[in-house]
């Protein structure tokens, strides 16, 4: 199988079998994603979600946020990993898009990677979820996922995975790849014990086959 036939396979099966594909953070408007993604590095979306509700209605706005100290808002995030960088990130975020975006949020690479506690994975994903941008973004799920299946060659860095990934992924289905290939990397291809026999990507998947063979000789 060539690398192109091992593209369009994988996109066919979760084109079929994942069409409505989506983030697991629970969220109703730009800001609350925001927020949302911000919390969510290096920690669950299902610790992201008990706790974002809470912050929500207490700062249901970027102007109630931005005028919020780290007190008032640390005690709603210490539940969630590297607490004391995200309340200020947060804080710091929310007066930026007050200062400079008028409460709004940015909808550009280069305009949300200048916010605090926002990187181009973060960006990547409020463009492409939000406004279904061609964007995607490298977790550590879509990073080994895309390597154990063959997607990726050789790629060192997020941002060298990111790069091989969106030149041979359709423009239409980038924006949900990103789904498809950390919910495939959370619940199927897990970093332990990846539940291989049953995966509908073995045909096209190089770890598969290095590991078990040809599944079509089985």
């Amino acid at each position: 199988m060539t690398r192109k036939q091992r593209f369009e396979f994988v996109i066919g099966y979760f084109r079929d079998h994942a069409p409505d594909a989506e983030t697991e953070l629970i969220y109703h408007n730009p800001y609350q994603l925001l927020v949302a993604v911000i919390l969510s590095a290096q920690c669950t979306d299902k610790r992201v979600n008990m706790t974002t509700p809470a912050i929500f209605a207490k700062f249901p706005d970027p102007a109630s946020l931005a005028k919020a100290d780290f007190d008032d808002l640390f005690p709603l995030v210490k539940s969630i990993s590297y607490p004391n960088n995200k309340t200020k990130h947060l804080i710091g975020m929310a007066r930026m898009l007050m200062e400079k975006y008028q409460g709004k949020v940015p909808l550009t690479v280069g305009e949300l990677v200048e916010l605090p506690g926002v990187g181009r994975k973060t960006a990547n994903v409020i463009t492409s979820v939000v406004d279904e941008q061609p964007n995607m973004a490298v977790d550590t799920h879509v990073f080994r996922v895309s390597a154990r299946i063959g997607l990726t060659v050789n790629a060192k860095t997020p941002l060298a995975a990111e790069k091989q990934l969106v030149q041979l992924i359709p423009r239409e289905w980038i924006h949900k790849a990103h789904h498809w290939l950390i919910l495939h990397g959370r619940y199927t291809c897990t970093a332990r014990n990846p539940q291989c026999p049953g995966c509908g990507l073995k045909p096209a998947c190089k770890y598969y086959l290095r590991n078990y063979g040809d599944p079509g000789s089985q």
